[in-house]
């Protein structure tokens, strides 16, 4: 007798979503609820096991809700057929499966209560595919053209908020709020626009607040602070860092995010001129790192690591004058970071370049602002080019040398202050 293979339609959308086993999604399930405001619900890997079944059960709603959110599919999509489904459809063998009766409508599932909600169900998982696609573009697409992209998919959005509710609201908004974050990290770190950045991040803040999720706001609100943190406007700074940590005490925030709040202010206070307490509160990151906690970080959490908390205290031993220690951290952080970080990559080259101008090695730092310049075409990265001149400042007692005219020379090419002046 031929053995069954089971409802492979659940087993694909599990492994297309990089969940290779059933406890994966059993895990991935359990996350998603918390994520969604549902409570702690635990779904057994037995439980999946049933479902990819050759005739699996009926999910309950909530498990309806939380299949469709994680794999982004409409449950029918994922080999289910509901009891009171009266169509007939022969199975593999031919067979016309037995149907059930349709429930009474107190057992239905929930219809969207306002008149305005005209999007079918799918529409936020549909909308946060795009959004997770232009989250991993981010690293390797020109930014001018992926903001573009970003801007579009944003109005898109904030267009469809108004036709959707229930799930599918919520899970729209927090894309939305990703979308806004996004394209506000482009116009402040790769752009250079920190008013518009700033304007940008409130819309994100606003759709966060529609999802309700307080793991974004702080996300929003500490990138956020960058704006007046750069701007050398400490006060302004500290409220809106308040602000972020509060909303990652409602998450509960991970070990990471904790982290990376830590170091955001530390930056921060570093452009102040408070490099003493920039550095304590960057132990103190260290040891939020080192000792982790229960709780995950978001999948939309990909722009720090401890590789990436180094390259922030580089910068701060930098700026105090610790010159050696400097040295130390960032060559560690190059040596650490992945061949697809070409954006950090361009910023810890350029304070290399100071640290070794600062230690008075001109030919070494110019052969770092070489190697910066290089990957800054392959990458362009606004704040990198910063670091770049920062560093290229720091070399004006040795300006009519050989090594520091070359880098001059592709400095202030026509085709690198073309760019630069066009971005």
């Amino acid at each position: 007798m031929p053995r069954s293979i089971g409802n492979t339609a659940l087993k694909a959308a599990r492994q297309a979503r990089g969940l290779s086993s059933q406890q994966a999604l059993a895990s991935a399930l359990h996350d998603a609820a918390r994520q969604l405001g549902l409570g702690e619900i635990v779904v057994s890997r037995k439980q999946i096991g049933r479902w990819e079944s050759p005739n699996p059960p009926w999910p309950r709603d909530d498990h309806q809700q939380l299949l469709t959110y994680v794999l982004r599919l409409p449950i029918e999509d994922l080999g289910f057929r509901a009891p009171w489904d009266d169509s007939v459809r022969p199975g593999p063998d031919g067979a016309r499966p037995l149907t059930g009766r349709r429930p009474s409508a107190a057992h239905a599932l929930p219809r969207p209560a306002a008149a305005s909600a005209t999007q079918p169900p799918t529409v936020g998982a549909d909308f946060a595919a795009v959004t997770e696609a232009h989250r991993r573009l981010y690293w390797s697409v020109p930014p001018a053209t992926l903001h573009q992209a970003v801007a579009e998919h944003a109005n898109l959005g904030a267009a469809l908020l108004a036709e959707t509710d229930g799930i599918a609201r919520r899970v729209l908004a927090s894309a939305l709020a990703e979308s806004l974050l996004l394209a506000g990290r482009i116009q402040f770190f790769d752009l250079r626009q920190p008013e518009v950045a700033d304007a940008t991040f409130v819309r994100a803040l606003q759709a966060a607040g529609e999802a309700d999720d307080p793991l974004l706001g702080a996300a929003v609100l500490g990138h956020s602070a960058f704006v007046p943190g750069w701007a050398g406007h400490r006060e302004d700074t500290a409220e809106r860092m308040r602000a972020a940590r509060t909303y990652a005490r409602r998450g509960p925030a991970s070990a990471e995010l904790l982290a990376w709040l830590d170091a955001v202010e530390a930056e921060c206070l570093t452009r102040c001129g408070d490099h003493r307490q920039a550095l304590t509160i960057l132990r103190r990151a260290e040891e939020t790192m080192s000792t982790g906690g229960e709780h995950r970080s978001p999948e939309w959490f990909t722009w720090f690591s401890s590789t990436r908390l180094a390259a922030f205290k580089g910068n701060t031993e930098l700026a105090a004058g610790l010159i050696p220690q400097a040295r130390t951290t960032l060559e560690a952080v190059l040596a650490d970071l992945p061949e697809t970080a070409g954006k950090q990559r361009v910023v810890v080259l350029g304070d290399l370049a100071a640290v070794e101008a600062a230690a008075r090695r001109p030919d070494a730092a110019c052969a770092l602002l070489e190697q910066a310049l290089d990957q800054l075409g392959a990458t362009w990265y606004a704040t990198g080019m910063e670091r770049i001149r920062e560093a290229r400042r720091a070399l004006a007692s040795w300006q009519d040398s050989d090594s520091v005219r070359r880098v001059d020379d592709r400095l202030y090419s026509w085709a690198a202050t073309l760019s630069s002046l066009q971005r």
